[in-house]
């Protein structure tokens, strides 16, 4: 079981908070524990909008058990009723993230029954801002974790299981249920991919001059989730129609092989090309054709030639497949053009792997 980043700040700012609330002699520090646990975000991005957002929210819980308290009392009935409007109103402003701790602030006020209640109502919610700005502190100190290195793993290690897939499909050499599976793990590995990225977006850097290179990183980096995605929806049309690619002329079935092939083998070339482990080509090299739509879309209009009837529904998912393909192919020259542009600007830019080694 590893133990990660968050899990490690979370302790952290729990020990922060109620230190800093025994220091200040405040009557219930654990209130400031319950708040850090709370506030505690994977990014220093995140933790800056959540200490903003609970700040409002502990203010709308805290004003409102003093209404409700000075109005009507704090019985069990008047404190479920001012939950109702705490949550109503969190809702209203689009702070559905601070509800828990806004009921919290309200419950540990409105539970008082000594006759100072202004005072302790104070002091309490003193006590929740401070595991607030203490969740927030630990992350201003503690580094956030390289989200650069988890998102590019996990776009290297989901694209390459796909193209072993994409490989094993265009010979009919595959276990149905185990690659039917696999699809339902890829789709989850591309919503985390999205995740990384936000993560990845929402750092923040403490030198200027680092700005042009990240942007031009994450423009990259949406461009290779883009591609895994269109190589995993290839995958699943290969999938879907196999009976049809199965009665395609032999001459049209080897193009897509081979075309497959040369496209798989390009995305591979570009993923390396990204990190350094091979170089960017020259200018003459530029020219170098790995994947040719227009040889695979001329099979397909010889092949719609055949079929008297257009309305065939196998015309129909022959020319998903082929569109599927030339798609996912656009797709990956569109990211080797930004790749090598990236490049020609950052020449001593280190890898990802090594950065993952410092």
């Amino acid at each position: 079981m590893k133990l990660g980043a968050r899990i490690l700040k979370t302790g952290i700012a729990i020990v922060l908070s109620l230190y800093l609330g025994l220091l200040l002699n405040s009557p219930s520090p654990v209130f400031a524990g319950i708040a850090a646990i709370f506030a505690i975000q994977p990014t220093i991005y995140r933790s800056y909008l959540t200490i903003i957002e609970q700040v409002q929210g502990n203010l709308i819980g805290a004003l409102l058990a003093v209404i409700f308290v000075l109005i009507l009392g704090n019985h069990i009935i008047v404190i479920g009723l001012a939950a109702i409007i705490v949550i109503i109103i969190n809702l209203k402003l689009k702070l559905e993230n601070t509800i828990g701790l806004s009921l919290v602030t309200l419950i540990s006020i409105m539970e008082t029954q000594s006759g100072s209640f202004i005072q302790f109502a104070g002091i309490r919610f003193t006590t929740i801002m401070i595991g607030v700005f203490s969740a927030f502190l630990v992350n201003l100190v503690f580094m956030p974790p390289k989200y650069e290195n988890k998102l590019y793993f996990k776009i290297v290690n989901t694209t390459e299981d796909i193209i072993k897939w994409i490989r094993l499909s265009t010979r009919h050499d595959y276990d149905h249920q185990l690659l039917k599976t696999d699809i339902r793990k890829f789709k989850d590995s591309i919503h985390t991919m999205e995740q990384l990225y936000t993560m990845f977006k929402e750092e923040r850097s403490y030198f200027k001059k680092n700005n042009p290179e990240k942007a031009r990183k994450l423009v990259i980096y949406r461009q290779l989730n883009v591609t895994a995605k269109k190589s995993l929806d290839t995958l699943k049309r290969l999938h879907r129609f196999e009976n049809e690619l199965l009665q395609l002329p032999g001459n049209f079935m080897e193009s897509i092989q081979e075309q497959l092939d040369s496209l798989i083998y390009h995305h591979e070339q570009v993923l390396l090309r990204f990190i350094g482990k091979i170089p960017t080509p020259s200018p003459c090299m530029v020219e170098q054709v790995y994947f040719n739509k227009k040889e695979l879309f001329d099979y397909f209009l010889e092949h719609q030639q055949d079929y008297g009837d257009h309305h065939n529904s196998h015309l129909y998912h022959s020319m998903q497949i082929i569109a599927s393909i030339i798609d996912y192919g656009e797709q990956v020259e569109h990211l080797d053009t930004l790749i090598t542009s990236f490049h020609s600007y950052h020449h001593n830019e280190i890898s990802v792997e090594e950065k993952s080694h410092e």
